[in-house]
């Protein structure tokens, strides 16, 4: 089995060409080649911009596509133009974001409405996500979509508030006793997803033609409060937790661009029925909890103290946000 991988080195995509590879699949990654420490042995890559993928694939054939770039209905236009004919399944990457915000009812099943207003990044996938629709029905274009929702692997430290680009920020946080910043009351319930438990359940829909036409979430069935989330970091890290509870709502107020990941993911309940990819993969099972897989980054960042990178300014960041609302009370 041929298969194309447009990305393939980030946090959920690296541990699924890992896996791909292990289970003998013939892998290609389209990338820039930044990533090298996350493409296993056995991958071919083939180096570029995904702006470029047009002049750079054009002609050449797979079994399987997955686009784990693609972010507006403009990405999955190219591919289709680009793939269409050529291909016996592509994969789009949408997110679990996409389900109806507020929820009105408490479990999340594919067949939960769709519908984001408080964030753009969701209703783009949305869009996506029926422009592919519509081309299946339209011409039988082999689609499969694929929902992840807060996925993390060892070289991430998962949290609703944290730096984007270094991770440890929060751990450090921690280390030092400073307040972290747990939005609501901590009450809500989330689930967190280890990548090598996502990666059994999507390497089971490549190639299964009965996923053609479907949509899918691979979450963990483990679900936990945000304050155990933050517990268990903690706990992970060595260090008591000190925090402080603001309301989601001032927090976006002068935070925007928290708002989108807040009203529209974090601030809701997040508990997934995953019946349906069990149906389609029997052998799907996620066995990380959380409490393990935390342990597991923060050894791995502990491993190499160059990967220990502090946030200074996102870290002044939280003390003004912490500041700002004691003044508010």
């Amino acid at each position: 089995m041929k298969v194309l991988f447009i990305g393939g080195t980030g946090v959920i995509s690296s541990a699924v060409s890992a896996l791909a590879v292990e289970r003998g699949i013939e892998l290609f990654l389209f990338n820039r080649g930044q990533h090298s420490e996350f493409i296993p042995e056995g991958a071919k890559v083939i180096k570029g911009d995904v702006k470029d993928k047009l002049a750079l694939l054009k002609g050449k054939t797979f079994d399987i596509v997955v686009d784990w770039l693609g972010f507006v209905p403009e990405d999955v236009g190219a591919d289709i133009r680009l793939f269409k004919g050529n291909v016996g399944q592509y994969i789009f990457i949408s997110t679990a974001s996409v389900y109806q915000k507020p929820p009105t009812h408490w479990l999340i099943t594919e067949s939960t409405s769709l519908a984001n207003p408080f964030w753009q990044y969701s209703r783009d996938k949305i869009a996506c996500e029926e422009r592919l629709m519509a081309e299946y029905r339209d011409s039988g274009f082999p689609i499969t979509i694929v929902r992840p929702s807060y996925t993390y692997g060892v070289n991430t430290i998962p949290a609703a508030i944290n730096s984007g680009t270094e991770r440890w920020t929060l751990v450090d946080r921690m280390r030092k006793g400073k307040r972290i910043i747990i939005h609501g009351d901590g009450a809500t319930l989330w689930t967190m997803t280890h990548n090598t438990d996502f990666a059994k359940g999507f390497v089971g829909l490549l190639g299964n033609i009965q996923a053609i036409g479907e949509a899918f979430h691979i979450t963990s069935d483990e679900v936990l409060t945000w304050n155990q989330i933050y517990e268990a970091i903690a706990d992970a890290a060595g260090v008591k937790l000190n925090p402080v509870y603001i309301p989601s709502d001032f927090i976006s107020k002068n935070a925007h661009d928290l708002e989108g990941a807040l009203f529209g993911d974090k601030s809701w309940c997040a508990v997934f029925d995953n019946s349906k990819i069990k149906r389609f993969v029997p052998d799907f099972v996620a066995t990380v909890p959380f409490a393990q897989g935390i342990k597991r980054s923060i050894e791995w960042f502990e491993a190499d103290p160059k990967r220990c990178i502090v946030d200074d300014e996102y870290g002044r960041f939280m003390d003004g946000l912490i500041a700002a609302y004691e003044r508010a009370r």
